[in-house]
């Protein structure tokens, strides 16, 4: 079957006048480490800045107060660390309660490497119904398994191309020369949709194929996908389906980084910046 190329953006999240913040979806994203707050800092912006009602940070409690401290608008929920300062294999039992309660869950951005990191990742992926967005972390976590669990429920994998060579086990180089073919045949052997990140990044769930004409680079600095991957899950948690998600969260992106970099040039842009530049992206695409 031929794969449907999509040039058109989806239908922007519905916002009636008489919404209140129940009305646009709960986030939960898990992330942080010893030293890699700004992480877990800036994938809870991206999801503020996407629309998201109510977003909830679960980070490990030696990092909370920076967290909660960088922005009073997300909530921060506190987890068991380890001796290094990442999450706790105890920090399971609390987020079985935990995922109870948001629509959508992220998972990945500065977690580290260990596992227990592991354990929880392959948990939310083969367990849990609620939609997933796996990066960073939680995708080396994925790539230390034998293979790929089944999918509980919807799920979006952004790696970059060092991410996707591990999860197929090949190589940068491979990767680059078959993009969209090596994309496009991962998400539809998995039942997953995949952004696979970089110039022109990619996203496809196996039957359709969008390439992100947005970005610059400027945004090739650290701490940009953390952004990226809370703005997809406040998309989810608006009730966009995961391949639209996705599509618009890669475009918003995109374009976040383009008018800042407008104003403030490429060499110039930091990842605090995209958040920032965000509402002015969403009422291009809204205008």
């Amino acid at each position: 079957m031929a794969i449907q190329r999509m040039t058109d953006l989806p239908e922007l999240p519905a916002r009636k006048t008489d919404s209140h913040k129940g009305s646009f979806g709960r986030a939960l994203l898990i992330a942080g480490s010893r030293g890699m707050s700004g992480a877990a800092c800036l994938s809870g912006m991206g999801a503020l800045r996407g629309g998201a009602g109510l977003v909830f940070v679960a980070v490990p409690s030696g990092i909370v107060s920076i967290v909660a401290g960088s922005e009073p608008s997300y909530l921060t929920i506190p987890l068991p660390e380890d001796e290094a300062g990442r999450l706790h294999a105890s920090a399971t039992k609390i987020l079985q309660d935990e995922v109870t309660q948001p629509d959508v869950i992220a998972i990945g951005p500065g977690c580290g490497q260990s596992q227990a990191v592991t354990d929880i990742v392959t948990w939310l992926y083969r367990d849990i119904e609620k939609p997933l967005v796996v990066d960073a972390d939680g995708l080396n976590a994925l790539a230390m398994l034998d293979a790929l669990p089944p999918a509980a429920g919807p799920r979006i994998l952004t790696p970059h191309p060092g991410e996707f060579a591990r999860l197929t086990g090949t190589d940068i180089k491979t990767v680059q020369q078959a993009r969209e073919e090596m994309a496009a045949e991962f998400a539809a052997t998995h039942g997953c949709v995949l952004l696979l990140k970089g110039a022109g990044t990619i996203i496809t769930d196996g039957r359709r194929i969008a390439v992100n004409s947005t970005g610059n680079s400027g945004m090739a600095t650290g701490g940009s996908g953390d952004v990226l991957t809370g703005l997809i899950a406040a998309l989810l948690a608006q009730g966009l389906p995961a391949f639209e998600a996705a599509q618009l969260a890669a475009h918003l992106h995109g374009l976040a980084g383009d008018l800042a970099a407008a104003e403030l040039s490429e060499p110039g842009l930091i990842a605090s910046d995209l958040p920032r530049y965000l509402p002015t992206a969403w009422l291009r695409v809204s205008g």
